[in-house]
């Protein structure tokens, strides 16, 4: 397959917990791409995976969420699992994070239960998601449009409801990233307020 990521950066974010399936496919299919895939974590050393009923295996840790910046990236993947999101949103540093690759329209990929931190960035009025089942109510009180989908792709912003969907994930993840940053919508804007000043 061409390397057609080799130029990209990818940050994954995960805390402990993040379900493991959710990890490993979306990174080899990053890394068979020829992107350069860095592991993002609260704490430095090692971040432990949830197998599906049982903890799973530790990871090394790249880089540690206070030190990086958004624009060091070139797209986002936030793999699900409960306690993994759970804990990231309530860390500032993680969601500052989050919010810079909203704000600079770079893609983001968000799995299972990984939309939860996306939530706590404000960004998802309007936009068409899905996740896993029981963030439903959640998302939609954040002004999303949830649908029961195996993967939607909203101006860059990626989401599926859970480990089966994973192969149509990384598919359309790996669109995106190399499609890179999305402009649509400032234009749009732009033309909005010019409409409202005539």
């Amino acid at each position: 397959m061409e390397k057609q990521l080799k130029d990209k950066k990818v940050a994954i974010l995960v805390a402990n917990g993040f379900e493991e399936s959710e990890f490993t496919q979306p990174l080899a299919a990053l890394q068979d791409a020829g992107a350069q895939a860095e592991v993002i974590s609260l704490q430095p050393g090692k971040v432990k995976a949830w197998a599906e009923k049982n903890w799973g295996k530790a990871y090394d840790v790249d880089k540690t969420v206070d030190t990086v910046n958004a624009q060091d990236y070139d797209a986002l993947v936030l793999p699900g699992g409960v306690i993994n999101p759970d804990l990231l949103r309530v860390n500032q540093d993680a969601v500052n994070f989050v919010s810079g690759f909203f704000d600079d329209s770079k893609p983001i990929a968000a799995i299972c239960h990984g939309p939860w931190t996306l939530i706590e960035t404000g960004e998802l009025k309007g936009r068409k998601v899905t996740s896993y089942k029981s963030l439903k109510t959640d998302l939609i009180n954040a002004g999303a449009n949830w649908v029961d989908e195996e993967v939607v792709v909203d101006n860059g912003l990626v989401t599926s409801r859970n480990p089966g969907d994973l192969p149509a994930f990384c598919k359309k993840m790996l669109e995106e990233i190399a499609e890179g940053k999305h402009q649509e919508e400032a234009p749009r804007e732009q033309a909005f307020q010019s409409q409202k000043m005539k």
